[in-house]
């Protein structure tokens, strides 16, 4: 069997590759059909042990590092939002009066993503990256589109049949099983975040990312969120700040924002970028 050659190997050891292509072809005996001799690598049952939780998070986080290097991917804006909210011309299908009403924002979001990707110049920095499903993350990978952009789609394995939007750049459509890996690779490249109202998930990805700021173990960045009668609607942010369990400083770590308009404006003037120095209302 003729070897492949991979002239961009960067040592002289046999390929993995053409191990795996010899094993399909060595004789057949009790002691080769034994799920033992399989290679490890490539015995999905074996990778599927709980004992290889450890590797599978460590693939998970390795393959769209590597994807998105290669593609020459170098920072990104992090879209967050809900999966429910309809474009305006289908907010009649909406399950609530609020959600009709919060369609507006679908919107927003396509703009706002049009506006940053048509400021990039074609340059892999500063790419919209969304959860990759419907909703306000349709709406921001449609904005990138466009504008004539790539965009980043994140999804994940849901138990309901869940497929990506059409507008993700297909060589950056990844999917994930491990939430905590799939909420690194939304942080890992970030310059800005931009929160769009939404539930459970929206939520989460909100407050994980605010705590990584607020504790310094993230950057700071740009932090806004769209649709300021909502939030402050479903979060007392004062309350939180009154009652001492955060610093009345850790309100300045987001803005509100109505319009994309507006959010690039705030991206663009933001204050105090970088690393977080002091916390307050901590011992030390």
């Amino acid at each position: 069997m003729t070897e492949t050659k991979h002239t961009d190997r960067r040592h002289p050891l046999r390929d993995s590759r053409v191990d795996r292509d010899t094993a399909q072809h060595i004789p057949d005996t009790p002691q080769t059909r034994s799920p033992s001799y399989k290679l490890a690598f490539n015995d999905n049952d074996f990778m599927f042990r709980d004992e290889l939780r450890p590797v599978r998070l460590q693939l998970e986080l390795l393959k769209p590092e590597i994807l998105m290097e290669e593609f020459g991917v170098e920072s990104t804006i992090v879209l967050f939002g809900g999966a429910r909210i309809p474009a305006p011309d289908k907010k009649d299908t909406a399950k609530t009066k609020t959600l009709a009403e919060l369609s507006k924002y679908y919107d927003e979001a396509r703009e706002f993503s049009r506006i940053m990707t048509a400021r990039n110049n074609g340059h892999k920095d500063n790419i919209i990256v969304t959860g990759g499903g419907p909703g306000v993350m349709e709406a921001g990978n449609r904005g990138a589109r466009d504008a004539g952009g790539i965009s980043i789609g994140l999804n994940i394995v849901l138990p309901h049949e869940q497929a990506p939007n059409e507008y993700v750049t297909p060589e950056l459509c990844f999917n994930f099983h491990y939430f905590a890996i799939r909420k690194m690779h939304f942080l890992m490249r970030a310059k800005a975040i931009v929160v769009f109202p939404g539930g459970f998930g929206t939520l989460d990805e909100m407050f994980e990312s605010l705590t990584l700021i607020q504790t310094g173990r993230m950057n700071r960045v740009p932090f806004l969120l769209f649709g300021k009668a909502f939030w402050q609607n479903i979060i007392n942010w004062e309350a939180l700040a009154e009652a001492g369990t955060i610093s009345p400083k850790d309100l300045e770590l987001f803005k509100f924002v109505e319009t994309a308009e507006e959010a690039v404006r705030a991206i663009d003037e933001w204050p105090n970028q970088g690393p977080r120095e002091e916390i307050d209302g901590r011992e030390a």
